[in-house]
């Protein structure tokens, strides 16, 4: 027998019920709420901390007469008057009743819904779960960032700054305090970028009023920079192909600089993804670790392997061939693990590769990122087509494979121009 007061909705209902399937030490039972959703079928009964008799309940909470209560029976019935009440608001607000947004409504503090610090937190955590270890760093760059401005600048600690307080002067003030601290527009306009998506997160999960938007059209505008892609030209990636290494350590960061520019500009995640099984006779497949879940219809590149990747394969794969090629992670690291190991090897290149570019004169900042793009530009100068690149590249959109021919240095302007008239 159990005992319960209903409110209806169309899609869940809610109430307050007596858990007597089990009789405690102290001869009461548990007061629960208790959750069901129309559209699963499914229930969830959520402990509240209060034990009573059922005589006790059906004095405090069914008999709906009793309004002499006094004491501790007003306060717990006062109490679960506020918990019935709590969650049929959160759950009116939910467009369609699912059980997972509900009980984060449900059971976070009622200032949350209004805190920058929960919602990053939120997100930080919602994308550590599903792997998403870059995404979740760049978020916590973002909060650290925004937590030493607030503290330092305007006198608020981080877990007191809420929506309302970040307005367009706010934002302002955010970016010329990042400019002092000699920051790039780039970098402001990353987190201030991911600043707002935490805006649009909270507008979706419907805690605050898109009155508070502060991005956009005569508001604040986030900083658009064109980004410089830097590229090696045909003469300097002789260069360093043929440059002298002085160890094995260089050997092996030229050897992967060039995997990847030799594989359209693979990036070093990737080709530490990269399985055996993945290789098909003369070539191997595989998607894109960037983009794979940015879209729904999921695309193989294809790289057919030459004399010179397959070289790198059998010098520096794994000599039992099963598993991943290289032993840069391996099949019992978790994606945190994985994430470390990969940041970590990319590193390893790009300390070696610079070494060897300053010793032969090439630029100094040059890195695995080089790769992608002297691939992509040296590729375009040999007749490739802009669709045959974009596809190389796995761009969804031909616009992102024209920025990377938006600099061509002037040496190339010239040779086109002498050669114009050469019909």
């Amino acid at each position: 027998m159990s005992y319960s007061t209903k409110v209806k909705k169309e899609d869940y209902l809610i109430s307050i019920k007596l858990d007597n399937r089990r009789k405690k030490q102290s001869g009461k039972y548990p007061v629960k709420l208790r959750v069901y959703g129309k559209n699963t079928q499914k229930e969830k009964w959520y402990s509240l901390g209060i034990d009573l008799t059922e005589k006790e309940f059906t004095n405090i909470w069914l008999d709906s007469k009793n309004k002499k209560l006094r004491g501790n029976n007003k306060e717990i019935r006062l109490k679960l008057q506020l918990i019935e009440s709590r969650a049929n608001e959160e759950a009116k607000k939910l467009i369609t009743f699912d059980f997972n947004r509900f009980e984060t409504k449900l059971f976070r503090k009622s200032s949350d819904r209004n805190s920058i610090k929960y919602y990053f937190d939120k997100i930080i955590t919602d994308k550590t779960k599903n792997n998403k270890i870059g995404t979740a760093e760049s978020y916590k760059y973002t909060l650290n960032s925004i937590k030493e401005f607030s503290e330092t600048e305007k006198n608020c600690k981080i877990e007191k700054l809420t929506f309302e307080k970040i307005d367009v002067n706010w934002l302002k003030q955010y970016e010329n305090y990042m400019k002092s601290k000699s920051k790039s527009f780039t970098t402001i306009a990353i987190y201030t970028r991911t600043l707002r998506a935490v805006f649009n997160y909270a507008i979706e999960n419907n805690d605050i009023n898109n009155e508070l938007y502060p991005f956009g059209k005569n508001k604040y505008k986030i900083p658009t920079t064109k980004k410089v892609k830097k590229a090696l030209n045909s003469e300097q990636l002789n260069t360093l192909f043929n440059a002298k290494t002085l160890n094995d350590n260089e050997a092996k960061s030229m050897a992967f600089w060039f995997f990847s520019y030799a594989c359209y500009g693979m990036n070093l995640k990737d080709i530490a993804l990269l399985k055996y099984s993945d290789i098909q006779e003369d070539k191997f497949l595989y998607y894109r670790a960037k983009t794979f879940d940015k879209t729904a219809e999921k695309t193989a590149i294809t790289i057919y392997l030459t004399d010179f990747t397959e070289s790198i394969i059998k010098k520096y794969g794994n000599k039992n061939k099963d598993g991943f090629v290289f032993d840069i992670i391996n099949s019992n690291d978790n994606s945190l693990i994985q994430y470390k190991k990969i940041k970590n090897f990319t590193r390893y290149i790009n300390d070696h590769i610079k070494r060897i570019a300053k010793r032969n004169d090439l630029p100094s900042d040059i890195s695995t990122y080089w790769a992608r793009h002297s691939f992509a530009t040296n590729s375009i100068r040999k007749g490739a087509s802009m669709e045959f690149i974009s596809e190389a590249l796995n761009h969804s959109d031909l616009n992102v494979t024209k920025n990377y021919f938006a600099g061509f240095e002037d040496t190339t302007k010239k040779e086109f121009s002498n050669s114009i008239m050469n019909f």
